[in-house]
Order: structure tokens, then sequence, then C-alpha cells
């Protein structure tokens, strides 16, 4: 059957971590009847959180998906990480999806990490509505987190429900577009009377809304009010276009505000067919198949291959075209992925997220597509590993095997051999990040793993540069002879690398220049100083000259990679260190404690909030100076303090760090 795609969200849910997602998630698939439990995380009975490791740490590690339905719509719904370490998997399932609800705590409102994640929405102009979670609980106040929305995200947020009590006595929501009331008494809903005072902040919502939609500002003008039909298609516009986010409020964890939320998804959020086209490609089933891969299970007994489809149909049986790597593939079966469950299907059309056992190659950012229609959709970005470790185990050949499946599941994960110490190096986005992938290395696979103290990746970058820096390269060998002569400039630039010629005259033709520019990034891959990847660097060709019988691009290129590494030995370097964002909450009293700790490890604090009996403290901490962070904070606050982290950067690393 033809799937009606204006009755399909693609959705994901967002957060800091702690701030209720996975809850909240649990209750939406209650409240469709996708369950008939509810999970709770502290039980390790979740749905979406079933692998053992997220059940044992109380965490979202990897993101799930799940189908269920509400109020004739169907709704695919991935769960994603709230913890930094697994930011790329947020990233991956934001790539393909159309929409997102993103919690907040009632207490806290912005967090480092929704607002990390809230950037990476922004990356890929994903529409977004506000839960504000948690307003059960003590100290939670609506308005403190909608103007931490505000103020932190930089966004207008237009606040269409109004909370019933507060703290303790939170018992249900207001409306403000239906002007109905809501309880909730033993997870049943039941309307009650309208408070009078939702009056006045209707009219604050219409108002708001009048100077976003120009169809609302007209009813406004002329009537003093806006009609719910007219206030409906523009918060849904407004959503789509991302001029306004549309901020409800709630309880997860006792099921109050749910069912509102739910309306709200399928009210506000865009379907397939309101998303821009991708690549040319549109939302319709005729259209030549084309999807993008961003999530790989490589397990010992057989491969998922997880898969927003973007146009046309695929049937159990198709072949398809790995555009990313060239080769064909046939999808044998077709999955509807339910988290951990799976229900075969026949086939998926444009809007579907599903499941494929068949490709026996294709990454996570992949595009499978139909052979006489290939094309290339743009694939989600893969963060950069900062951590690594030493990985052994008893079997190397097991060990390898399993590395290598570990690695084509998550992206962000590298490894290596060091080219000095033999030692095989597992590297990835954080501590608890390779944590959870050697855990996973003995749980899956069985494998006795021995692992050395995490270290750091480094960087090198310019600070003073060098002009005219001529280098000539000259080879005989007995064949064809390689001749190149360059003149670059090199210095420091704002980005990881710039390139530009200013060569005229033809003195270097540009298919050599484009072969300079690719010795110059060869190059990058170790710097003077202690051989780290070399970033914020701009060269300029700016002269060369050619051999009129043994210049060539290999010449070149060499040249350029040659020319560039000694460049660099003239400039004045330095090494930069990874940078973190420490937010750690710690009672009154261990203040000092956490404050003189911090100050041990280059910590720099940035600010502090009182929150009732605990503070709030924000530092800048270099990210080698945080291993083993976690026991020491819970030993100076006897157990009571925690913390989060988010990547902000590198900055020079002192002297020593550059031996």
């Amino acid at each position: 059957m033809r799937t009606n795609l204006a009755r399909v969200r693609n959705i994901g849910i967002l957060a800091h971590v702690d701030a209720g997602k996975t809850t909240t998630t649990e209750r939406i698939l209650f409240a469709t009847g996708a369950t008939y439990k509810k999970g709770e995380v502290h039980d390790g009975n979740t749905v979406t959180d079933f692998d053992p490791q997220e059940r044992k740490r109380g965490i979202t590690i990897f993101s799930a998906a799940i189908t269920c339905h509400w109020d004739g719509h169907r709704i695919n719904l991935i769960d994603t990480p709230g913890h930094v370490d697994f930011s790329d998997e947020v990233e991956r399932s934001l790539r393909v999806l159309d929409g997102a609800v993103t919690v907040f705590d009632g207490v806290a409102g912005v967090e480092p990490q929704s607002e990390s994640v809230w950037r990476q929405a922004d990356r890929y102009g994903v529409p977004r509505i506000a839960f504000v979670n948690k307003l059960d609980r003590a100290g939670a106040d609506l308005d403190a987190a909608v103007a931490s929305i505000r103020d932190k995200l930089g966004v207008r947020p237009l606040v269409v429900q109004q909370p019933i009590g507060s703290e303790e006595s939170f018992t249900g929501v207001v409306d403000l577009v239906a002007m109905r009331a809501y309880e909730w008494v033993d997870d049943v809903m039941r309307e009650v009377d309208v408070p009078s005072s939702a009056h006045g902040r209707r009219h604050q919502l219409d108002e708001a809304v009048a100077e976003l939609d120009a169809d609302a500002l007209e009813e406004f003008v002329s009537t003093g009010t806006v009609g719910t039909p007219t206030l409906r298609k523009a918060l849904r516009a407004v959503t789509v276009d991302g001029t306004g986010v549309i901020v409800l409020c709630g309880a997860a964890f006792k099921g109050r505000g749910i069912e509102p939320l739910l309306d709200a998804v399928v009210a506000y959020l865009p379907s397939p067919l309101d998303r821009p086209p991708v690549a040319g490609r549109t939302a319709d089933p005729a259209e030549p198949f084309a999807a993008l891969v961003f999530k790989v299970n490589a397990t010992a007994t057989g491969r998922l291959t997880v898969l927003r489809v973007y146009s046309g149909t695929i049937t159990k049986g198709s072949q398809v075209m790995d555009a990313t790597a060239g080769r064909t593939e046939r999808v044998a079966r077709i999955l509807r992925v339910q988290a951990d469950r799976h229900i075969e299907v026949e086939r998926a059309v444009a809007g579907d997220i599903v499941a494929v056992v068949g490709p026996k190659a294709a990454k996570p950012g992949a595009t499978l597509c139909a052979p006489d229609a290939p094309v290339v959709l743009e694939p989600p970005r893969t963060a950069d590993p900062v951590v690594s470790i030493a990985v052994e185990a008893n079997n190397s050949d097991r060990l390898a095997t399993a590395l290598s499946r570990l690695v084509e599941e998550d992206p962000s994960l590298a490894v290596r051999t060091d080219s000095e110490t033999g030692q095989t190096l597992l590297s990835g986005l954080g501590e608890l990040h390779l944590e959870v992938a050697v855990e996973k290395l003995r749980q899956t696979d069985g494998l006795t793993v021995h692992t050395g103290r995490p270290q750091v990746s480094y960087r090198e970058t310019v600070v003073r540069g060098v002009t005219g820096f001529t280098y000539r390269h000259a080879k005989q060998d007995g064949g064809s002879g390689q001749w190149a002569h360059v003149v670059i400039d090199v210095q420091p630039d704002d980005g990881d690398f710039a390139f530009a010629s200013t060569v005229v005259g033809g003195r270097v033709p540009k298919e050599y220049v484009r072969a300079v520019e690719a010795g110059c990034r060869d190059a990058l891959a170790d710097g003077p100083l202690a051989g780290n990847p070399v970033v914020g660097v701009r060269v300029t060709l700016t002269d060369g000259a050619t051999h009129v019988k043994d210049s060539s691009e290999l010449a070149f290129r060499t040249a350029g990679r040659l020319a560039l590494r000694e460049a660099l030995r003239a400039c004045a370097v330095v090494v930069l260190e990874p940078v973190v964002e420490v937010t750690a909450t710690v009672p009154a009293d261990a203040v000092g404690g956490v404050l003189g700790d911090l100050a041990a490890r280059r910590g720099r604090v940035t600010d502090s909030v009182t929150r009732g009996g605990t503070m709030v403290v924000t530092a800048t901490v270099p990210l080698a100076e945080l291993f083993g962070y976690a026991t020491r904070l819970r030993s100076r606050t006897n157990g009571r303090g925690t913390f989060t982290t988010r990547p902000v950067g590198y900055q020079p690393a002192p002297e020593r760090k550059a031996a």
C-alpha cells in the first residue's frame, strides 16, 4: 500500500543526560499502545535502552529506532544518547530526521549537552519543539527554563501550555491553543476547567505569533486576537521554518503531559513531504530509489544496515548500488525496527526508516540507490577521536576482527598501530566512549582484553609563519625523472587548512597547482614538533617553475609535501591540547575542595550558580587532566557530586607536551 506521507513523522528525542529523555520515550510508547508496561531507567527494563551496558549504566549509549502510532499518524522515533561521548550517534541520527523533540530539565533549564545537541540539529536544519520536563521536582520553574532557552539557544520560544500547580502539586497543563485544561490522575488524563490566569498567557502567545506570521498578524490587528485555526497554522509554519520554537511542559515520569506532546508532534512537526528535496530527490515512492545509511549493527550472526529512504521504493530481492563504494548489493530482507526486535516487511518507501539485510559493506554515511539512477547523498559529519588507549588480547587475530567490526558500526572510533611501540591503539571521543567499546569486545566477542592508560590526541599549529619559502624537487633514477620547483608562504589560519595560488603567467599549470595542494594536505599528517596532525595553516603558492620533460603531477605533489614539511620547521609552531567545558553540580559545603581540585587540573572557572543547597560550577579544563575525575569528584563530595563535559576546542599546551 502506498504510504500516506503526510501522516508520517520521523522524529528524534534529544536531551542532556538525565533530563528524562528515555523516560519521555517510554511514556510515549506506553501512551500510543506500542508497549503495555511502562519501562523505567532505574529498573533496567526500558524498550529503547536494551543493550546490557545501557541498563547497567542507566544511560543511553546507542540510538534506537521504534515505530508507534498516534491519531492516525505513524511516528518513527529515534531515542538518542545524551552523553557527550556518544554525540556521533546523535549526529548520524539527526542527519536522517525530519523533526525532533528536545527535552529540558524543568529545574536546570538548558544544560551543556542540550546546547550541543541543539547546535547539531541547527546544522541539519531539523525543526524542533521543546518539552520542559520534571515540573514536579522541587525548584522546577517553567518560566526560568523558557528564559534559558531564549538566552542560551538564541531562539524565540512560543509557550503553548501553562502548568496547573507547581513542584509537588503539579498535576496537569492548560492547552493555550485550544484553551482546554487537563489533569492526570493515576495515569488517566481528564479534562478540567480552564483557570482564569490562562487567558493572559494566551494573549501573550497571540502577540508573539503575530510578530512571526503574516496571517496571524493581520487577524491580530483587526480583532485583537488570533483564532485557533490561524494560530495552529502559524505555529506549524514557524516550527517548520525554524523562526520559532514551541514549548510544552510536563512530568514524564508520572506520565503528565505526554498525550498533548504527541498531539503537538503530529500537529506541528513536518512530514517527509514538508522537507526540502535531498540531492534533487523528493519524497515520492515513484521516483528512483535513494537512501542514506546512518547505522550499522555488525554482529557475529549477521549484519543489519539501518537506513532512511528519501525517494523511491525498495522491495525484498532488489539490487541496489552502494554509490559511496561503487558496488552493487542485493537486499535479502527488509525489517521494521522496534528497538531490539524486528518485523519483516515486503517493501519500504520514501519517508521510511528501516533496516535491511544483505548489503555486506555499506558503512554509516553510505548512499544506497537504484543502479540505473546513481546519486550520492551528503553523509553526516564524523567527529575526530580525541582519546586513545592501547588494547591487547591473547588472540590478536580475533581482536583485529572484533575491532574492525567496532569501527564499522561506529565511525567515531579509530584503530591504528603505533609505529614505534607496535601497540594497537583504539581512539574515541572520550573515556566513557572507550570503556563502552572495550566492554563490548569482552561481552560480545568473549575476548580477554587488557588496556593501557588513556592518551589524548594533540594537534600542532603555526603561530608565526614564513614567506617566500623555496623548494626544488629533482630526482633521477634511470627512468623518467621528477622535477618541480615551488615557492610558498605559510601563515596561521582560523580554519584547519586553506590553500590559494597567486602564480601568474602560467608558470605552474593548474593541474600542478592542484597537485601542490594535495601534497600540502599530505604534509599535515605529521607536525614538526611531535608528529601530531597540523591544523590552522594557510598555504599560498606564490611562484614555481616546470621542467620541459620531467615535471608531472606526482613531482609537484611530492614537492608540495616536502616543501610544507620543511617550511613548518622554519615556522613558529606550538602544540595544541583538547579542552573541555566541565559543569559540576556539587553540595555547597564541598565547593572549596572541588574548586581546588579543578585548579590543580589547570582548570579555569568561568561561571558558578547557586541552586538551593547546591552550586553548579562551570570550568574549562584540558582533557588530559580529567582522567579519573569522576572518582575524585565522588570522593570530595561523599558521592553527591555529578558532572558533565562537552568539547570546546583546543588551546596551546604547556611546553612539556611538545616533547
